[in-house]
């Protein structure tokens, strides 16, 4: 290796664990060979053995050029900077190390590491920590020399003088990376340090060994750890800055992290400063919003604030440095390194691609960002509340009208996709018939939305509730809009006429995510959308969201989003429940429902109720997926014939623990009775009579969908009122439950929650209310016992319609 010029110290020394390069195992990696080679000649007899445990999890070649175009691809970054400000080092005070949130970078760059990425860290904190270490030593000496001339009674008064941070560099240096060096070894890896200053840069010489040292120190994964020597460091050189590719002053280490990613052509810069990201304006600002992306030309439009509490730098030096390495090639995120809610998975977030601080792009994207496109359903949603009922009513009468006129647009656009699907084979059966469009299925939603414009005369602004609070004093309860929807949907591309329709006629602004499985389906039905909306002029209540947003960036926009409806697999459900961060999720993540047979069921209704409700559509939400057998009914011929209905159907059974022990040679027994199949698969399990059929349906069940079949009037009324489920049935198919049947024209989706709505929700459960007070020179004090008004709270009939 090249004798370096400037200073670096490779900081791995050997221990009785052997934790260092030397007691390795270097991994050599490709899409189709992947082997560990030990280093040759270097493996100790007392070395830990590494041969189980792959470094490399995934083959990471990535030829260096352009810089990421899309948060996506940042999970395809190979060399990675990770910058450390003053302010995510440093303690509050200013003096020692932020010692657990160290840790915690020190995890995560390992856990990249180990993935087979080359890190490196531009790291401050050594003034922080010298200054921690000499004010120590002053003190100590101070209170002795105190002690023995002027009493303990006057240690109180003892002052730190201000100490020169040259002189805090240096005392800190050594011990910020003994502290590095501790930390990596827990994870087995290897930290080098390297102290650089401006100067290193502008020798070619040493700017060629402080390249072939850092090109090593990766080949034999190692983690270079940087730091400018602020011991030596000279005043930084004025108006260098931005001047071309190949010179940037070293001003601080947003620059030298910029600097060193040009020259050793990283993928990555990770910025992690005590702010969330780069703002529009100074941050804690009234009108203050987090820029997503923000792209070269963007900085005339922003406002800077101070720079940081500690440190050289502020937000513009770390902007122009962003600026900088983004001309050369290299992507940039900037991010919050101390926020105690991310600062632990921060760093690993942001190479998985989540939507994390600011990601610098020189690729614009062609329409709005989907904050943007918030805003706009936000405002559209206000100017759709305040039309007319009836012109409310009139746009949806559009949009049916052009389903039946564009049938054939509708049916090729689907048939791509289906044969897109097909070709690639990554949609499940069920899936794949939810993504099929027919003829029956489009007159069918043209019926449904028709009856949603027909209830839409009577949705927003209705009361309620109206009361006489006093004299001339007023009350009304009024219904109103909730806000901003965000639905995401699988597959099913007539999820949005049929949401855009329930939005429209309950005023709500709305944003439509779906999957890029539909994507050709989704965008002839949303432009059709978009044309009926366009008769009253509200054409921005409607949004279909086409960037690269992932699901879990969506539901963060608690500011923007007032309800989230998930259409889709229950893993769906329960992934957008799970990330859905300060804002309520409407919809159930399971759909298993159970049909009882009971011992008084007549056999023509339970083949007919049964069989529609399996196979009628098995992959639907409220198809049947346990079927209860009355133990009666075992070795009848009604159960014979059950049995022969769903072997001719095609359904395969599989058989309850119960059941099971009543048959010589049973079905595959059920793994869990708490399934839902989607496809022609179903339960059987066998129970003692109705109340231990409830009782299996409330342990086992969902709240979703439940029926009895059963002759008996006082056992299906049992059943009815203590089955606790969103909808309970008698006699009757459990398919039944939907919006479109139950005549709400169409549903946004089921609820199987308690609060606000529940089962199938249409326009009654996109609605909220609002207190409308109306008085005359009103004061709370009129009503005090001195007072000269007393309350009369009265109740006053209700209008049947309110036309604003």
């Amino acid at each position: 290796m090249k004798r370096m010029l400037c200073r670096a110290a490779l900081s791995c020394r050997m221990g009785s664990r052997g934790r260092c390069l030397l007691s390795r195992l270097r991994t050599t990696a490709s899409p189709s060979n992947m082997q560990y080679i030990p280093t040759s000649g270097l493996i100790s007899q007392n070395a830990r053995q590494w041969s189980n445990i792959p470094f490399i999890t995934m083959p990471l070649i990535r030829s260096h050029g352009k810089p990421f175009a899309h948060r996506s691809e940042l999970k395809h970054a190979k060399r990675i900077v990770v910058k450390l400000g003053s302010a995510v080092v440093t303690r509050g005070d200013e003096c020692g190390l932020a010692l657990g949130r160290l840790a915690s970078i020190v995890e995560q760059v390992s856990v990249l590491q180990n993935q087979g990425r080359e890190m490196m860290i531009v790291t401050s904190g050594a003034v922080a920590f010298g200054k921690q270490r000499l004010r120590h030593e002053i003190l100590l000496s101070q209170s002795v020399r105190q002690a023995l001339h002027s009493g303990q009674n006057q240690l109180k008064d003892m002052q730190v003088p201000v100490l020169e941070a040259r002189a805090c560099a240096a005392a800190g240096q050594s011990g910020l990376m003994a502290l590095y060096e501790a930390m990596f070894t827990q994870y087995s890896i290897c930290a080098a340090q390297i102290l650089v200053t401006n100067l290193d840069f502008h020798d070619e010489q040493k700017r060629r060994n402080l390249n072939g040292t850092l090109h090593e120190l990766l080949r034999m994964n190692i983690v270079p750890i940087i730091n400018t020597n602020d011991a030596v460091v000279p005043p930084p050189e004025p108006n260098s800055d931005l001047q071309g590719v190949n010179v940037i002053s070293i001003k601080d280490n947003d620059s030298l992290a910029a600097r060193l990613a040009v020259e050793m052509k990283a993928d990555l810069i990770i910025v992690l400063s005590d702010v969330e990201g780069l703002f529009d304006s100074p941050p804690g600002s009234d009108d203050a919003k987090l820029i997503d992306i923000f792209y070269p030309g963007d900085q005339q439009s922003v406002t800077f604030g101070t720079k940081s509490r500690v440190g050289m730098g502020g937000m513009e030096a770390k902007v122009k440095a962003a600026l900088w390495a983004l001309q050369g090639g290299t992507s940039v995120v900037i991010a919050n390194g101390t926020h105690p809610k991310i600062s632990g998975h921060v760093i690993t977030d942001i190479v998985e691609g989540k939507k994390v601080g600011t990601f610098f792009s020189e690729v614009k994207p062609a329409g709005p960002t989907v904050e943007q496109q918030a805003e706009m359903a936000r405002s559209g949603g206000r100017s759709l509340a305040a039309l007319q009922p009836e012109q409310r009513a009139e746009i949806i009468y559009h949009l049916a009208d052009l389903l039946t006129d564009n049938r054939d647009e509708i049916l090729t656009a689907n048939k791509k996709d289906m044969e897109e699907a097909e070709e690639k084979g990554r949609l499940a059966p069920p899936l794949l018939k939810r993504l099929s469009l027919s003829t029956a299925k489009l007159n069918s939603l043209a019926i449904g939305l028709r009856q949603i414009a027909a209830s839409s005369q009577d949705s927003v602004g209705r009361v309620l509730r109206r009361t006489r609070i006093a004299k001339e004093l007023e009350l009304e309860q009024v219904t109103v809009p909730i806000g901003v929807l965000l639905v995401i949907f699988e597959s099913r591309p007539d999820c949005l006429p049929q949401v855009s329709a329930l939005a429209i006629s309950s005023g709500n602004g709305l944003l439509l995510k779906g999957g890029k499985e539909a994507s050709n389906s989704n965008q002839t039905l949303y432009r059709l959308t978009q044309e009926a909306l366009a008769l009253h002029g509200v054409k921005d209540a409607v949004q279909l969201v086409n960037t690269r947003e992932e699901v879990e960036d969506l539901c963060r926009l608690n500011k923007l989003i007032d309800l989230i409806i998930p259409r889709g697999s229950s893993q769906l459900v329960r992934d957008i429940q799970k990330a859905a961060k300060g804002i309520p999720v409407m919809g159930h993540s399971e759909g298993i429902c159970h049909v009882y047979v009971d011992s008084e069921a007549s056999v023509d209704k339970v083949t007919r109720i049964v069989r529609d409700s399996k196979c009628e559509y098995p992959a639907a939400c409220n198809a049947m997926e346990t079927l209860l057998i009355h133990r009666d009914i075992l070795r009848t011929p009604l159960f014979d014939q059950i049995i022969d209905m769903l072997r001719v159907e095609q359904v395969k059974i599989h058989a309850g623990p119960k059941f099971a022990s009543y048959l010589t040679f049973s079905p595959s027994e059920v793994k869990s009775l708490r399934t839902e199949y989607g496809d022609l698969e179903c339960c059987i399990e066998v129970v003692d009579g109705v109340q231990d059929a409830i009782d299996h349906i409330h342990k086992y069940g969902s709240s979703h969908t439940d029926a009895i079949i059963t002759d008996n009037e006082v056992t299906a009324e049992y059943f009815l009122q203590h089955v606790d489920s969103a909808c309970v049935f008698w006699n009757t198919s459990t398919r039944f439950s939907d919006g479109y049947r139950f005549g709400l024209g169409a549903e946004v989706g089921i609820s199987t929650a308690r609060i606000h709505a529940r089962g199938p929700v249409g326009i009654e459960g996109l609605l909220t209310t609002k207190w409308l007070l109306r008085g005359d020179n009103h004061v709370v004090s009129d009503f005090s016992e001195q007072g000269s008004m007393k309350y009369l709270h009265e109740n006053l009939p209700v209008p049947h319609r309110n036309i604003s």
